[in-house]
């Protein structure tokens, strides 16, 4: 019988396939294929469904499978970790290969938006860029560290522990004089290459349509829209912006049972990264938006004064984010909300 789908386990020099016929039984079972042997593999297959799990290297593997005419699915890990037997066959690659087969067939399960080549590239920006902001508060907090040695105690402002170690620098006996001040050099190396990345951001906005009409939405500046573009597209992997919103985490978790309903916390689930720039851009919006009297700030007063500050920017957030994918779905036919 022919093969329907394929299940495959990713790694770095070994893979595990695992592929059944239309009637789930096994008709491909290779537990170790080298790297070099798995596109020759793939090749020779007739069109099937392939399933991964979304991991360093899924979206450059779809991208060589769909060429060769295959429907690729990506599935986040945690969702393929209930279909693997492990009481049964224990972990390992094959398991993971045969759970990852089973995965993709369920007819409700969520995929993983496959990237293109242009979208990983922006995308890379803003990973190199968020790397260089996480090193420059690494190192301004090893110098709050080290001078708190000399009884020398900076607030968390990162304006003020530049300024005051800058002014004891001096004072400062022996190596540490030494030590404080490379690591000042070290803060202002990163300065000018988190801006050398910021005008990355800045040309990627001003040269792309998409962007333009996302930085129309409030609380959506140019790091958030570049982002959303490298993260989703044009949004067709979601069927709606409610769907999107959730995907990001910024909906709460239900715990429903017995015919009542229960909800949690928000889930946080989703790219971190992304979130956050919303969630800024929601505090962003709520700060101006008593000075304004558009309906969406008026809403978002109202809502921070019924509910609180924190689930109020949320609640913002959660509403950018299902605005954005309106914009990205509908393109020019999007109309802002009167």
């Amino acid at each position: 019988m022919t093969i329907l789908t394929v299940g495959i386990d990713l790694a770095k020099n070994v893979f595990a396939v695992h592929g059944v016929n239309q009637a789930g039984r096994p008709e491909l079972l290779k537990p170790a294929v080298a790297r070099d042997k798995l596109p020759e593999l793939i090749a020779a297959l007739p069109p099937c469904v392939i399933g991964m799990e979304a991991c360093s290297g899924a979206h450059h593997w779809a991208r060589q499978f769909e060429a060769h005419g295959h429907t690729v699915r990506l599935i986040a890990p945690k969702f393929v970790t209930p279909y693997r037997m492990s009481g049964k066959r224990g972990k390992n690659d094959a398991a993971d290969a045969a759970a990852i087969c089973e995965a993709v067939q369920r007819p409700h399960m969520r995929f993983v938006p496959m990237k293109s080549l242009e979208q990983q590239s922006r995308l890379m920006v803003h990973r190199a860029r968020q790397g260089f902001v996480e090193q420059r508060t690494a190192t301004l907090n090893r110098i709050r560290g080290c001078l708190s040695e000399f009884g020398i105690v900076l607030p968390l402002k990162a304006a003020t522990v530049r300024r005051r170690a800058c002014e004891c620098l001096e004072d400062l006996p022996g190596y540490a004089n030494t030590v404080i001040g490379d690591l000042l050099s070290e803060v202002s190396r990163l300065d000018e290459r988190i801006a050398q990345y910021d005008r990355h951001i800045q040309t990627m906005a001003r040269d792309d349509a998409r962007a333009k009409r996302l930085m129309q939405l409030s609380g959506v500046g140019e790091t958030t829209a570049t982002c959303l573009l490298a993260m989703i597209g044009n949004g067709h992997d979601f069927d709606n912006g409610r769907q999107f919103a959730a995907w990001l985490g910024l909906a709460p978790g239900q715990y429903s049972s017995g015919g009542k309903t229960r909800l949690g916390r928000i889930t946080k689930a989703g790219d971190a990264y992304l979130r956050s720039l919303l969630v800024l851009g929601a505090r962003a919006l709520l700060a101006a938006a008593k000075n304004k009297t558009d309906p969406i700030s008026r809403w978002a007063v109202a809502l921070a004064e019924r509910r609180g500050y924190w689930k109020a920017v949320v609640a913002i957030a959660a509403k950018n984010a299902r605005m954005a994918w309106a914009v990205l779905r509908k393109g020019e036919d999007f109309a802002m909300p009167a």
